[in-house]
């Protein structure tokens, strides 16, 4: 029996699971990443992961990984990781295929949850979609006549990059007013302590004992859900945003579906609701029509199913 090996590396944990060729998944595996020790010993824990998942009898068609930062998927060059110190113009694929001695495929982790969605989740059935993760940043990926579109250098669908505010605050590529600096969940959590600081009561104050600096986005949606109207403006502000750019997004690809996942997703309509709101006020009703705005179905697996597609496929080729 034919086996594919999956990786989702992450700046937390490095997950690996074995799925058989019906796409049944038979075993996994997760443990820390502690990429603050650097990159020959998360290399290391790596191997270790996909040691653990290896089938004691059959044969590995392919290993898939996901993996973070901007890289050239054909040659499964990670050219930089910035959750991963000392990530740089790494040949994943290269070490991956001379360690074990079977066909490897990396992808960025985006892109391949845009592709496990799309496969196996909340956009089956649809050929054309963006998937949008909103969470420590904001990731996407994008699938445009059931193929998943990178670039011409594998650097495409960065929608966390997009601008929606011209002089917005300055974001880590070195741009300003990223979506990713508005609508991630340190955006979220920054927004309500710059307010709080500023004068607006709330009750996140006593949520954090008065220490700002600990007030999260999750912090935020329990307070949010509680009646705090701080805390339902900073989600109504980044859910505005979002809108911007998905609108934006429609005029360019005039998608079927928006697929929208990540941590800061789980606060359901505190963020869905004036996302749809944005759309509905500023997209015309024909770009409108036809065009869904679903939550993500994959949960934590997306990373890994999204890497088993790309083993799949790269093996069907």
């Amino acid at each position: 029996m034919a086996y594919y090996i999956a990786v989702d590396l992450g700046g937390t944990q490095i997950r690996a699971a074995r799925y058989r060729a019906d796409r049944v998944q038979e075993s996994r595996t997760s443990q820390p990443t502690r990429a603050e020790e650097g990159l020959k010993a998360v290399l290391g824990r790596i191997e270790k992961a996909i040691r653990r998942v290896w089938p004691p009898a059959g044969e590995v068609a392919a290993i898939g990984i996901a993996a973070p930062g901007p890289l050239d998927a054909r040659r499964g060059i990670v050219y930089f990781a910035p959750n991963l110190p000392g990530w740089e113009n790494v040949p994943l694929r290269d070490w991956l295929q001379t360690t074990f001695r079977v066909p490897a495929f990396v992808g960025n982790d985006a892109n391949l949850a845009a592709l496990g969605e799309h496969r196996f989740g909340a956009g089956q059935g649809v050929d054309d979609l963006v998937y949008l993760t909103i969470s420590t940043g904001i990731g996407g990926g994008i699938i445009l006549g059931g193929r998943l579109f990178e670039g011409g250098r594998g650097l495409g669908g960065e929608i966390g990059h997009i601008t929606v505010e011209a002089e917005g605050p300055p974001c880590l590529c070195g741009s300003r007013g990223c979506l990713e600096t508005l609508a991630s969940g340190p955006a979220i959590a920054r927004a309500v302590q710059a307010a709080i600081a500023a004068g607006r009561s709330s009750s996140l104050v006593d949520r954090v004992g008065g220490d700002l600096a600990r007030i999260t986005a999750r912090d935020v949606a329990q307070a949010a859900r509680e009646g705090d109207l701080l805390s339902r403006e900073a989600f109504r502000r980044a859910g505005f945003y979002i809108g911007v750019a998905l609108v934006s997004l429609m005029y360019l690809l005039n998608p079927a579906l928006f697929v929208i996942g990540g941590s800061v997703a789980k606060a359901g309509d505190l963020l869905f609701a004036p996302i749809r709101e944005t759309v509905a006020d500023r997209a015309p009703e024909i770009y409108r029509r036809g065009t869904s705005i679903r939550p993500a179905a994959l949960g934590d697996d997306v990373g890994l199913l999204g890497a088993l597609a790309l083993a799949c496929d790269g093996t069907e080729r």
